[in-house]
């Protein structure tokens, strides 16, 4: 009876070991975004050759824009010695309508490299979801960003899971940029809603501060939400988390005899 026990402990033992190899096997590379409280819920950070959807209301375009732009900028990059892969950018026309056309400064001021992005009008829907599957087939790109405004139907649960087979097959990484819409049943590993928070004071000779943004992790398929006030670190690249007092602040003199002789006048 004791050797059966132990042989049956032993195979136990040895399907526990089998099934935690194929879990780690079958984890997701991913890329951290820099700031330490998001990639710790993440689980290392934003996984790669996976789907992820950032919502944000039509006011808060240009921010979500600038957000979106990040996360591509760093899957693109992510597990790369040489030059980052080519970036494609898919726009549904009513999307440039509304919020106007990519600006390639902007690009350029936040660390991206515009020589390195392609960007494709799509004339609807079902052609913006289309471009983006093919896109996401081409194991040359580093990432693709989809970017659709107000509702679309036609981006159903079936859509989406056709978005996520292809990013998982090529290893790209797909972005969804969903401006003015709701979100709806998808197979998308995170899902985001990007706002505006306030930059910190800029430096002398600055006319604005570094991009922040109120990043909220609203769907995690492999963990739990949180939000989070994240600064974009254009040099470098990262996210990261504000600091409280980002100007330097001036020391306190522990002797100021003008204010004692003040203080003298006043009580005399």
């Amino acid at each position: 009876m004791t050797g059966a026990r132990t042989n049956t402990l032993a195979s136990l033992r040895g399907s526990i070991e089998r099934i935690e190899a194929h879990a780690d096997a079958s984890a997701p590379a991913r890329v951290a975004l820099g700031h330490a409280e998001a990639d710790v819920t993440l689980q290392g950070g934003l996984a790669l050759a996976a789907v992820h959807e950032v919502f944000a209301e039509g006011r808060q375009s240009a921010v979500a824009t600038g957000f979106i732009a990040g996360l591509a900028g760093l899957a693109s990059l992510a597990g790369r010695v040489t030059a980052r892969r080519p970036l494609v950018w898919i726009r549904q026309d009513f999307a440039e309508i509304e919020s106007g056309a990519l600006s390639m400064a902007g690009l350029a001021e936040l660390g991206l490299d515009p020589r390195c992005l392609v960007t494709v009008r799509a004339a609807d829907v079902d052609t913006a979801l289309r471009t983006a599957a093919d896109a996401l087939a081409c194991d040359a790109l580093g990432a693709v960003v989809l970017e659709l405004w107000g509702e679309a139907r036609q981006l159903d649960l079936v859509a989406s899971r056709k978005l996520t087979l292809a990013a998982q097959a090529s290893g790209v990484t797909g972005l969804l940029l969903r401006v003015a819409a709701q979100p709806q049943p998808s197979t998308a590993e995170t899902r985001w809603i990007a706002r505006a928070a306030h930059s910190p004071p800029a430096s002398v000779g600055s006319a604005w501060g570094a991009p922040v943004f109120d990043a909220q992790l609203v769907r995690n398929r492999h963990g739990p939400v949180g939000r989070w006030i994240m600064e974009w670190k254009c040099d470098e690249c990262l996210f990261a988390k504000p600091a409280a007092y980002p100007q330097p602040v001036a020391a306190a003199p522990a002797h100021r005899p003008h204010q004692a002789r003040a203080q003298q006048r006043r009580a005399g």
